[in-house]
Parts: structure tokens; sequence; C-alpha cells
């Protein structure tokens, strides 16, 4: 069996009523991206030929977040066969009279699923069982259905919890709801599912019983328990959020990144560090950031869409925005912020400034309290900052305009002209010194005060 006669059936119809959320659990955010998203990209990576997304009625916020994965609506919304059911027609072309193709019916409520982990359900199918249910052994197993294994191993019945008998409870193993089916077989069998139980619904793991009274052959491939972490609350979205960043950060060291405190940083699902990697204390990484072998990100920064060369140095408590690329060996300090700007190589931002809508040349120096004033009110404008530039500090640069290589601007200017390469400018009201005059000023208002009392 190969990856092109797999197809996944992906099942995110559900309200999600007890997320109390005008937002469909599914696009709920974990890592910085849609639960449904997650599930996608675990059938992505596996390879999947085809992919079809289940959704409710009114569910066109959905429809385009899978984009351009198909989607199928369920129209009724009773239970998960009648789900799968509803993507009947979408795979209508899909592995034919042919026992060599595979259904994988995924959950988008599900999002810490991993492509390994199907890739073993899918050998489980191509050694001859008809249906592969995935299961896991939860610290609780509370109201799961039990899986139970005949005299070979293999899977004889999914048990409910509420008609299991006590020695069918001790059962450990539970029912994931993940399966892979035979694609030549799977519509047949999901026609015979009634929905004689006590909510009238049509329940997917009744093929299970009708594939063993037509004596095919069931099997059980048993995953990590932390994969299966459905999320039906905000507690679970947090619980699924600790798993994902715990074993995203031990990932992130085993590859060569030093975490000086491990638990209080944050990763999106893109997050990219490279070898050599130093990351401080309480630094949170948002989507789309990359970071280049040996730069350091000190603590509490906040970073998004960012681009972080070599040996670059960013923070403490500094803000990159998306855009922001910082070149090699350049340094961010403590309160800066960068958006939509570049940093030339060895350039400097050290201290208290806003970087925005610029470029900034290899070696420039930006001073404490400098501004880019990259806004008019209606349009954005750039700076150009020029190689081996001096800012001084509390220089506001009123875009668009352009500081020359080399050139220097004087402490407290605000530049509205161009200055030119080796240039000196300087743009602020001359200073006047009246001497001894502080003296009388205070005795002035010493005076004063004393009359309004």
């Amino acid at each position: 069996m190969t990856v092109d006669d797999v197809a996944v059936v992906l099942l995110a119809a559900g309200k999600g009523t007890r997320m109390k959320s005008e937002i469909p659990k599914v696009l709920h955010p974990l890592a910085g991206q849609p639960l449904v998203s997650h599930a996608l990209a675990a059938a992505g990576a596996l390879g999947a030929a085809r992919c079809v997304v289940v959704v409710g009625p009114g569910m066109e916020h959905v429809a385009r977040a899978v984009a351009p994965h198909a989607t199928v609506v369920q129209e009724r919304q009773q239970g998960t066969a009648d789900a799968v059911l509803a993507a009947r027609d979408a795979l209508a072309d899909f592995g034919g009279d042919s026992d060599d193709s595979t259904v994988l019916v995924l959950y988008a409520d599900t999002p810490l699923i991993r492509a390994g982990t199907l890739s073993r359900m899918i050998a489980a199918r191509e050694a001859g069982a008809a249906v592969a249910v995935l299961g896991f052994r939860p610290d609780d197993p509370a109201e799961y259905g039990r899986l139970l294994r005949d005299d070979k191993g293999g899977l004889e019945a999914i048990v409910e919890f509420r008609d299991a008998d006590e020695a069918q409870r001790a059962v450990t193993l539970c029912n994931s709801g993940v399966m892979a089916v035979s694609a030549a077989r799977l519509w047949g069998l999901l026609d015979r599912v009634g929905n004689d139980n006590a909510k009238g619904e049509y329940y997917l793991t009744d093929i299970v019983a009708l594939a063993r009274a037509d004596g095919l052959a069931c099997a059980i491939v048993e995953g990590d328990a932390a994969e299966m972490l459905g999320v039906n609350s905000r507690n679970d979205l947090a619980a699924a959020e600790a798993v994902w960043q715990q074993a995203r950060r031990a990932a992130a060291m085993e590859d060569g990144a030093t975490l000086l405190d491990p638990d209080s940083v944050w990763f999106s699902h893109d997050t990219r560090l490279g070898r050599d990697v130093v990351v401080g204390p309480s630094v949170f990484f948002g989507p789309g950031v990359t970071v280049a072998d040996g730069a350091e990100i000190r603590a509490f920064c906040h970073l998004e869409g960012a681009e972080i060369g070599p040996g670059a140095i960013i923070g403490p408590f500094a803000r990159l925005r998306p855009g922001a690329v910082i070149g090699k060996g350049a340094r961010v300090g403590n309160f800066v912020e960068v958006k939509n700007a570049v940093l030339g190589e060895g350039a400097k931002a050290n201290h208290l400034s806003y970087v925005g809508d610029a470029t900034v040349g290899a070696g420039a120096n930006i001073g404490a309290g400098t501004i880019t004033c990259n806004y008019d009110g209606f349009l954005k404008h750039r700076t150009e900052i020029g190689k081996g530039a001096f800012i001084g500090s509390n220089t506001a640069l009123v875009a668009p305009v352009n500081v020359g290589d080399g050139a220097i601007v004087g402490a407290g200017s605000t530049i509205t002209k161009d200055v030119p390469d080796d240039a000196i400018a300087v743009a602020r009201g001359l200073q006047k010194t009246r001497q001894g005059a502080a003296a009388g000023y205070r005795a002035g208002k010493i005076k004063e005060k004393k009359a309004k009392k």
C-alpha cells in the first residue's frame, strides 16, 4: 500500500457547545494555528492522496480555513457514521473494488495525533485487517469505550462503557475513535449501521461488529495517550497546549538549542530554531519566526513573523513584529520594537526605540529613543538608513526620508529631509542659557506658594 492508496476523512462538524464561543471549536488555536489545521498537518505529513473535511451546516468559515481541501456538509448530524457517509460522493472515485485502498477517519478536535501513528494504522490494514482501530491507555479510562481482543490479538469488539460488565470495564485499552478502513468495504458497512440506541444516532464504531460478522479481520493499533487528547472545552484546549508545548521544547533542545528555562518558553507551530540558539526565560514565539544558528533571544521577548540572522542578539524585553528581518550579528535591545523593517549585518538598536517600515544599513547605530515616524494618518512610508550611519538619541525620522551611508544625526533631532552620505544633520531649537536665572525662578515660586496658603 502506498500513500496514493490512502484518503482521509476529517470530521469537523461538531458544534463545540462546551467551548461557549461564537468561534467553531475546530477554529480555536493551538500553538498559533486552528485545531483543524493540526489534524490536516498530520494527514499532510503522511502524504495522503485525498482529504475530505466534513463540516456542519453554516460552517463556511471552517471550509475557508481548510481550503484547498474538499469539504462536504453533514446535514443531519446524526452521529459519526452519518458524518463519514457525508463524504461518500466526494470519494466516489477513490479505491474502487480493490481492497488495497484505505480511508482514514480522523477528528479535527484531536490535534496531537502524529503521522507516524497513522502510518502504523495503514500498515495494519496492509497486513489484512478490514478495519484498524486506534487504541490508547489513559490514566483514567473513565467512560471510554473498551477495545476487546480475540485470542489472536485482533479486535473482537468495541464495548461502550455503559454496556460493559465489570470484567470489561477493567480493560484499560480504550477506543480513540480513529479508524483505518478498507475503502472497498467502508460504504457497505456504513449503510448497514443502525440507530437503535439511546441517542438515535449512527455510530462509526458499529462497523467493527458488522465486519466481524462478515468474517473480516479487525485490528488494534495502540498509540500514546497524549496523542488522543480531545478538545471539547477551554480546559481541554489548555491541556492540549501544555502537552504540545512540552513536546516542542524537548524537540528544540534535542535539535541543538538551549532553553534556559524551558517551561517558560512558548513556541508556535512553525517556529524554527537553528543550532546553538540560546533562548532566555519567558520568551514567546508567535507564528512565522525563524532563528538562525548562534543567535540569542534574551528574556521577556515577544516575536512574530520575524527572521533572525546568525549570531544576532535580541532583547531582553524586545518585540519583533511581522516583517522584521534582523541581519547577522545585529542587535535589538531592551524595549525596542521592530516592524516590517530590515536591520543589516551588525546594525544596532539597543534601547527604547521604534523601527518600523525601514531599512537600516550594515553597521548603523540607532540611538536610544529613536522612532521612525512611518504613518501620516493615511499611508505608511519608509525610512532608509545607510551603512555605518549614526542616529543620535531621541531622534524622530519623519518618513519618507533617507539618511545616507556614514551620516550622523544629532541627538534630539526631527529629520524631515534627506541627509546625504557622510553629512551631519542637526534639527533642533537653539539652546539659550541665562546665567543665574534658576535661583531667581525658585525664589519667585516659593513666594507664590506661600501667598496661596
